[in-house]
C-alpha cells in the first residue's frame, strides 16, 4: 500500500458529505516537526464543477429560508465554537504551527463574526418612502447575489474562512470554499460545525486543492461573487481574472504594515508592543508590524528596549504550553524569510538580532527572532511582505517623515502611532493613507461590526470584508416602485414617468 493512502486523507466536503479520491494529493505537514501528518485531496475541475453545482442547487432553498431560522443557525454555530474551541485550536496547532493560545485568539476572533452574523434580520433590512409621487411608493430589496466562492490563506484556517462563509451565507447565498491546501483541516471541521448547527446540505462547501481548484471557482458562469486573502501578487491576479468574468471581487492582499513611535510615547509599552506585533504567530500575519519607525532622537533605546526584550521569548511547539511562538509554515517559507536577514547586511542595513543562527532541537520549520537596523526604503528587506518574525527600523527626523515615508508605501493595510499627544493622534489619522489606524493599539484589526481592509495593493476591489461592507458586498439591492391606482384613474401617458 502507497505511503499516501496509510494517512489519513483530508477530503472534500459537497452536499453535506466528504467525497474525493486520492488519485491526486498533497502532503500536509506538522511544522513543529518537520513530518507529512496526512494528505489532502486535491480537486479536479470537474470535482469543483460538482460542488459548484451542488451549491447552485441549494440556493433556491436557502434563499427562501426565513430570516429568524436562519439565524438560529449562527446561534447554534456560535455554542458549537465555544463547546469545542479547544479541539479546533489543537487542529490549528498541529497543522500551522501557532501556538495554542494564539490559536484559541484566532477562533474568539471568528465567532465575533458569526455573532455579527447573528443579527442578520436587522442587516438586510430595505428602506422604504411612502409617497414620493401621488399614491407612490418605493422600497428597496438586499437579495443574495448567488454562489459565492471563497479562496482563503494558510494563516487564518479559522478566522478568515469565517470572515467571508459567516456574512455570505447570513444574505442567502451559498458558498464554495477552497482553503489554503497547507493547512485544510480546520475548514473541514467547520463545515461540519455549520452541518451540525443545522445549516441544510449543499449551502457550505469545502473543495480542496491547488490552482487547478482556484482557477475552475474563477471561471465558473455560476459562481457570482469572489472573496480572497493571500499575498498581492496572487491577490491582483485573481481580482483580474474573476472581474474579467464578470464577477464581483474582494481580493485582499499584502502588507507592510509601519508602527510609528514618536518622542513622547511610553517607550516601555512600545516596545512591549513592537515585540508582540512582530513576532507573534512567527510573523505570519498580514497585520503583523514588520516596519518600526523611530521618530526623532527615541530610535536608539527603543532599539534596545526591542532587543532586551527578544532573547526572552520561547520559541517551540505550539502544544508546548511555554510556547510564546512556533514554527513557520513551510520549510521553503523559513529559508526565504531568513534570507532577507542574511541579506540585509548586504544592502546596508545593521543586523542587530540574527534570528537565523538560533538552533533547535529537531526538523520542524523553526526560525529566530531577528531585528534589523538603519533599514530604508529600496532594502527588500523594506520593500517586500517577508511575512516572518523579522521587524525592522527605519529612523526619521520628524513626524511629517515618518507620514511620507508610509504614505509613499505601496501597501497600505495597517498601521500604528505610540504617543501621548492627542493632537498628533488626530493629526495622523487625517494625513495617513492607510486603511486601518491604530493608536497605542500595534494590531488595529477592527471588531466584527466593522469591516477589514487595506488601500492601494493591499486590497483589489472596492468592498472590504466581514462587518457592514460584507453585507452589501454579498447582496444586490433591488428597489420597487408601486402604484395602486384606482381603476378610474387609469389613462395612457406617452411623457417620461414624473414624481410630481
Amino acid at each position: 500500500m502507497s505511503d499516501t493512502l496509510t494517512r489519513t486523507l483530508v477530503r472534500h466536503f459537497v452536499g453535506g458529505q466528504e467525497v474525493g479520491s486520492a488519485d491526486r494529493t498533497g502532503p500536509v505537514y506538522n511544522p513543529a516537526t518537520g513530518e507529512v501528518a496526512r494528505e489532502v485531496a486535491f480537486a479536479s475541475t470537474e470535482e469543483v464543477d460538482a460542488a459548484i453545482a451542488t451549491a447552485k442547487a441549494a440556493l433556491p432553498g436557502w434563499r427562501a429560508t426565513g430570516l429568524v431560522k436562519r439565524a438560529d443557525v449562527f446561534f447554534k454555530l456560535r455554542h458549537l465554537l465555544v463547546e469545542r474551541q479547544d479541539e479546533l485550536a489543537e487542529i490549528l496547532t498541529n497543522e500551522h504551527g501557532k501556538v495554542i493560545s494564539d490559536a484559541k485568539g484566532e477562533i474568539s476572533r471568528g465567532i465575533e463574526n458569526i455573532e455579527f452574523a447573528a443579527g442578520l434580520v436587522h442587516l438586510l433590512k430595505g428602506e422604504r418612502s411612502e409617497q414620493v409621487a401621488r399614491g407612490v411608493d418605493v422600497h428597496s430589496v438586499k437579495q443574495p447575489v448567488g454562489v459565492v466562492g471563497a479562496i482563503t490563506p494558510f494563516n487564518f484556517p479559522v478566522m478568515v474562512p469565517l470572515w467571508m462563509v459567516a456574512s455570505a451565507i447570513a444574505c442567502g447565498n451559498t458558498v464554495v470554499l477552497k482553503p489554503s491546501e497547507k493547512d485544510p483541516s480546520a475548514s473541514l471541521f467547520l463545515a461540519k460545525l455549520f452541518q451540525e448547527a443545522g445549516l441544510p446540505d449543499g449551502v457550505l462547501n469545502v473543495v480542496n486543492g491547488d490552482k487547478v481548484a482556484v482557477d475552475a471557482i474563477l471561471d465558473s458562469p455560476d459562481v457570482r461573487a469572489i472573496s480572497f486573502v493571500g499575498s498581492t501578487p496572487i491577490a491582483r491576479s485573481i481580482y483580474e481574472r474573476a472581474s474579467a468574468n464578470g464577477k464581483r471581487v474582494q481580493a485582499l492582499g499584502g502588507a507592510k504594515n509601519h508602527m510609528v513611535v514618536m518622542p513622547d510615547a511610553d517607550l516601555e509599552g512600545a516596545a512591549d508592543a513592537a515585540v508582540s506585533a512582530a513576532y507573534g504567530s512567527a510573523g505570519e500575519r498580514c497585520m503583523a508590524v514588520s516596519v518600526l519607525v523611530a521618530v526623532g532622537d527615541v530610535a536608539d533605546d527603543l532599539v534596545e528596549a526591542v532587543r532586551s526584550r527578544m532573547g526572552a521569548l520561547k520559541i517551540g511547539d505550539g502544544t508546548d504550553p511555554s510556547s510564546e511562538m512556533g514554527p513557520l509554515i513551510t520549510r521553503e517559507h523559513r529559508d526565504k524569510v531568513a534570507s532577507y536577514v542574511t541579506n540585509a547586511a548586504a544592502e546596508g542595513a545593521t543586523v542587530v538580532v540574527d534570528g537565523t543562527q538560533q538552533q533547535f532541537d529537531n526538523d520542524g520549520f523553526f526560525v529566530g527572532v531577528s531585528l534589523v537596523d538603519h533599514v530604508q526604503p529600496g532594502m527588500k528587506v523594506y520593500e517586500d511582505e517577508i511575512f516572518g518574525p523579522v521587524l525592522s527600523v527605519v529612523r526619521v527626523e520628524s513626524y511629517e517623515e515618518a507620514v511620507e515615508l508610509i504614505n509613499a508605501s505601496r501597501f497600505a493595510n495597517g498601521v500604528a502611532i505610540f504617543t501621548r499627544d492627542g493632537g498628533t493622534a488626530r493629526r495622523f489619522e487625517f494625513d495617513i493613507e492607510v486603511g486601518m489606524v491604530g493608536v497605542n493599539v500595534p494590531i488595529p484589526v477592527p471588531i466584527g461590526a466593522y469591516s477589514f481592509g487595506g488601500w492601494k495593493n493591499s486590497l483589489f476591489g472596492d468592498s472590504h470584508i466581514y462587518g457592514p461592507e460584507s453585507v452589501h458586498f454579498y447582496t444586490r439591492s433591488k428597489v420597487v416602485t408601486s402604484r395602486w391606482p384606482e381603476p378610474s384613474e387609469s389613462q395612457i401617458n406617452l411623457g417620461f414617468p414624473s414624481n410630481h
